[in-house]
């Protein structure tokens, strides 16, 4: 694919298309998930590299999502793109949590609007045999590239991704995103045994998946269990908290910094924390220092603007994130964020103009 010239409305400029003209390079993002001292607070975006872009649109057009996956060079683009505009101090490597399990022969379509749509849904014990473990190399060697190309390019340090295991198999067994998560539970309740062996096979593959990433260079980690929200504490400890213990307990050896993030989870989070992460993404409905106490100043965070808050005027964006910021307290280990992905119709200015007021608010603080 010929990629389009480089955009004049790009900040950060930097020859094409992976040359990025960035400050020097920086630990704070990682600094930060250890708790330690930094010279200003960390910001980086769920889905900064997305369709609210221009550029992000024209290069990756009308082709399917896993379809741009499987190519290195663009997924790379895709990713350095944000980059280029704003002064973010970590880069997300441009993929999908679908990925590892289309690899391995799940027949998967993302459609645009619509979410993944899972051809034969898995609902029963011989539906779970058709998960095999994943072999990287031979499985998802595009990623790998991206991550070893990505590298060779960025200053800033670079976060590999994968599924939670609730959240994965929600898609498996609804065959398409669910709002109640109903055929799901269902077979919590009344097939757990069932139920326990996807779970174990899908942590098996996130883990291998995570593993490999950052064997080829990721520097951090994010594991989103996205839909975990939709469990009450008790369904959450018996039938998730294990299968995502052993996701972290096989990282930890790695010595990456590792974040835990879920949408909804307000009531989760001690328990979240037990499953595992030196940091614990929170999404906007719980007040960022609520969160801190009830995951303890012994864990980073990460967190948690409205992404819809984004599209509103700078005076109300401004005023939401000041406040982030004042609930975060100056502690060490808070990693700015916004408490889900950029939405598509984002203004470009409005985050550029937040990362900038993250950095200079923060700055001047004594960390």
């Amino acid at each position: 694919m010929q990629l389009p010239p480089a955009r004049a409305d790009d900040r950060r400029g930097g020859p094409y298309p992976w040359g990025v003209n960035a400050t020097p390079s920086s630990d704070r993002f990682l600094r930060a998930l250890r708790r330690e001292r930094v010279d200003r607070t960390p910001v980086w975006f769920m889905r900064q590299a997305g369709r609210y872009l221009p550029e992000y649109r024209e290069v990756r057009g009308d082709k399917d999502i896993l379809a741009t996956c499987r190519e290195p060079e663009i997924a790379v683009e895709i990713t350095l793109q944000p980059l280029r505009r704003m002064d973010l101090d970590a880069a997300v490597l441009f993929s999908d949590i679908m990925v590892p399990l289309a690899a391995i022969g799940i027949e998967i379509a993302i459609g645009s609007g619509v979410g993944p749509v899972v051809a034969d849904p898995i609902r029963s014990a011989a539906d779970v045999s058709r998960l095999r473990p994943i072999e990287p190399e031979a499985d998802v060697p595009h990623v790998l590239e991206a991550i070893r190309l990505l590298r060779r390019e960025l200053q800033v340090p670079l976060i590999g991704f994968a599924g939670g295991p609730f959240t994965l198999a929600s898609y498996l067994v609804e065959g398409a995103p669910s709002r109640n998560h109903d055929r799901t539970k269902a077979l919590m309740h009344d097939d757990p045994g069932t139920w326990d062996r996807l779970v174990g096979a899908l942590g098996d593959i996130v883990l291998g998946h995570l593993q490999a990433q950052v064997e080829a260079g990721a520097q951090a980690v994010q594991v989103f269990d996205s839909w975990a929200g939709a469990l009450d504490p008790e369904d959450y400890e018996r039938f998730v908290l294990p299968a995502t213990a052993r996701i972290f307990e096989g990282l930890a050896p790695l010595g990456v910094p590792a974040i835990h993030f879920g949408v909804g989870t307000g009531e989760l989070l001690g328990l979240m924390r037990r499953a595992g992460g030196d940091a614990l993404g929170i999404d906007w409905r719980t007040p960022l220092d609520a969160a801190w106490e009830r995951i303890g100043h012994d864990r980073a965070i990460q967190g948690n603007l409205d992404p819809a808050i984004c599209l509103a005027s700078w005076e109300a964006l401004r005023r939401k994130a000041l406040g982030v910021l004042e609930r975060a307290g100056g502690w060490p280990g808070h990693v700015f964020n916004l408490g889900h992905g950029v939405l598509p119709g984002t203004p470009v200015a409005n985050l550029q103009r937040l990362v900038d007021l993250v950095h200079e608010t923060t700055e001047t603080e004594s960390r």
